[in-house]
């Protein structure tokens, strides 16, 4: 799918004011990518597709799910600011991001798209438990290391929603010595081989 295509996507699927949003948030991050590295320089061309889109996906797999949204290993925001432009004001979000410059980013892109949310400029096993309803990350860490965060910061009815690549087959295998879990494996609408891992009721086998 081509950038147009994805910009024309979201024009079809959310808001007005959503996709304003959205586009406010492009903006910031390509200003912001000169003193900081968000995304790869690379992805740039594709932003809406490679990063946007992909991260809007995880939105709908939540299934009308509301409360407290916990994105952790934030970065430059996805899937967890595309997640907030797009939900209601029922939905509370707070981002953990220890890099003080990438949650500087975040506090200042939300308060320009007039979205609400909370910066924890912490290491994630740090920060206190969270009780997240949803909680979701996207290229951070192993799924043996994303059970890890979710046994400490997802409530005991939440549900994880990671994205993963073309590995995921063996990250599901390793993570499954050391974890029990309610696993559903989603293709990924954007990514050839990538899935969405939608997970509850995780515990230590």
């Amino acid at each position: 799918m081509t950038d147009d295509a994805a910009k024309a996507w979201f024009a079809a699927h959310v808001s007005r004011e959503t996709l304003e949003r959205l586009q406010i948030y492009a903006e910031e991050l390509v200003k912001w990518q000169k003193a900081i590295n968000l995304v790869s320089a690379s992805t740039l061309p594709d932003l809406w597709t490679r990063h946007f889109l992909d991260s809007a996906q995880i939105f709908a797999h939540a299934n009308g799910k509301t409360g407290h949204w916990v994105d952790i290993g934030s970065g430059a925001g996805f899937p967890g600011l595309i997640c907030a432009a797009m939900a209601g004001p029922e939905t509370r979000f707070t981002f953990i991001e220890s890099d003080l410059r990438k949650g500087s980013f975040l506090n200042s892109t939300a308060a320009k798209m007039g979205v609400k949310i909370r910066v924890l400029s912490q290491r994630i096993e740090d920060a206190a438990p969270q009780n997240a309803d949803i909680l979701s990350a996207r290229a951070l860490t192993s799924l043996s290391g994303l059970c890890a965060f979710a046994e400490r910061h997802l409530a005991p009815d939440g549900v994880a929603l990671f994205l993963k690549g073309a590995t995921h087959a063996k990250e599901i295998e390793e993570a499954l010595e050391a974890w029990t879990m309610k696993m559903d494996s989603l293709p990924s609408r954007t990514a050839d081989g990538a899935v969405i891992l939608k997970i509850g009721e995780i515990s230590r086998a």
